[in-house]
């Protein structure tokens, strides 16, 4: 009988893999429990519904028997296209739609790095960037941030990297970068800006006005955060036609579902609705700010979703942590980075559950 792991032939998949997809460790995303009773601020999702347009539009979508499914999606997303085109005052030959801004992200690095053209990045921040960049054999060229966001901007312009990832707002460190620093890299940079804003809407920033300059920058977007649907996965990115076009070529011909779609485009027509979710979270977040501030925490300025934290000594982050996960809460640390290690980073969520992480915290800090 044939052993069907390949073992007791001898079999080894890695060895026939190409070196780049060998060597590359794979991309850690947040915990995803499948039990009941945890609360959930590890991976920057929101707290509140989407809007009961987007419910509609998925159900109408569907359809009542769900035959809507059994036909392939718009190849190009026509529709959502068009409502991203709306929305930020572009034309749809400027937008691409994405199975989320992962997927952007992913098609940026295949179209714009290879061996011989290297990806750059600040460091710290998306750390999927490097596993991107990695898998399409490309090196990572990092300039370094501090904790309070600051960094060479010539740096980045002088990095000698093709497609650089410029993350506004930072995350994990939640700092926005001054749209004239923005600016002032685009007019430098000598390959594809990736200016990516998943955090935006809770801070403000936006590089769009940059595309009617610079046709090399590229901006990327996510429905998962402001949006409420980082279940359905959609994203997309802006930019110049032409470069617009190249993404398209690598693109998968079915990228983005039915369902997703129709969601998208109705949410950006949920404009009313999403400032009040987004005043919400902005609200929550500046209140456990002050909250865990009062009690000796080191809590950076944040203008995205998250918050980076830091417990008074003797406390730790890793101890706080363990403390939190014992009582069915989830944050985020990152102790291999120098720059995160002391800090926790925390993801807000409703009113009641921020009250009742920072009860928490506050308790296992003062173990």
């Amino acid at each position: 009988m044939n052993d069907t792991s390949g073992h007791a032939l001898g079999f080894d998949a890695g060895a026939l893999a190409s070196a780049a997809i060998a060597s590359q460790p794979a991309y850690a995303p947040g915990e995803q429990p499948s039990d009941g009773g945890w609360l959930k601020l590890n991976t920057n999702e929101n707290p509140f519904p989407p809007a009961p347009a987007v419910v509609e539009a998925v159900r109408r979508e569907l359809g009542e028997t769900g035959a809507s499914l059994r036909l392939y999606p718009s190849p190009g997303s026509n529709a959502l296209r068009e409502a991203a085109a709306r929305f930020h005052g572009l034309t749809p030959g400027n937008v691409l739609a994405g199975n989320g801004s992962d997927d952007v992200l992913n098609l940026l690095v295949r179209a714009f790095s290879d061996s011989s053209k290297p990806c750059g990045m600040l460091d710290p921040s998306y750390s999927l960037y490097t596993v991107l960049a990695g898998l399409n054999g490309a090196r990572m060229m990092a300039v370094p941030v501090d904790i309070e966001g600051r960094f060479d901007a010539d740096a980045v312009s002088g990095c000698g990297a093709n497609l650089f990832f410029l993350t506004n707002p930072n995350a994990p460190l939640g700092v926005a970068i001054p749209q004239e620093t923005v600016r002032a890299i685009a007019a430098r940079f000598p390959g594809i800006l990736v200016v990516d804003e998943a955090y935006a809407p809770f801070s403000g920033a936006d590089a769009v006005p940059l595309l009617r300059e610079f046709p090399n920058v590229v901006i990327t977007r996510t429905f998962s955060k402001a949006y409420s649907l980082a279940g359905l996965r959609v994203g997309y990115a802006l930019g110049a036609p032409e470069v617009i076009a190249l993404l398209d070529r690598v693109r998968d011909s079915y990228n983005l579902d039915r369902l997703a779609q129709a969601a998208g485009a109705a949410a950006l027509g949920a404009r009313d609705y999403y400032a009040g979710v987004i005043e919400a979270i902005r609200l929550a977040r500046d209140q456990t700010t002050d909250r865990l501030r009062a009690s000796g925490w080191r809590v950076l300025p944040s203008q995205a979703n998250f918050i980076l934290a830091a417990p008074p000594p003797p406390a730790t982050a890793a101890g706080v942590f363990a403390a939190l996960k014992s009582r069915k809460i989830l944050v985020r640390h990152f102790p291999r980075h120098p720059v995160t290690a002391p800090f926790l980073r925390i993801s807000i969520g409703s009113p009641e559950e921020m009250r009742r992480f920072a009860t928490a915290a506050l308790e296992a800090a003062a173990i």
